[in-house]
């Protein structure tokens, strides 16, 4: 989910959804098979990222997301 206060254009919230499919599909093999829900939590300010297609805002969200799907990530297990 990308609110309208987080991100005020449409433009920024597609490309924000955009990167979530992408990081998404590279963890999808390490996750439980269920629905999952991505949900935007801070701002994204026009001031900062003057473009939604800007390489700074793409990698902004991609580094978070990451971060994010890491701790989401099912623990692997250790043969015995």
């Amino acid at each position: 989910m990308v609110p309208k206060r987080w991100a005020k254009r449409a433009v920024t919230r597609n490309a924000i959804k955009r990167q979530i499919y992408q990081v998404s599909q590279a963890f999808e093999p390490r996750f439980a098979r269920a629905a999952h829900l991505v949900r935007l939590r801070s701002t994204f300010d026009r001031k900062l990222f003057l473009s939604a297609t800007s390489d700074q805002l793409k990698l902004a969200v991609r580094s978070e997301l990451e971060q994010l799907f890491a701790r989401a990530v099912l623990p692997t297990k250790v043969p015995t």
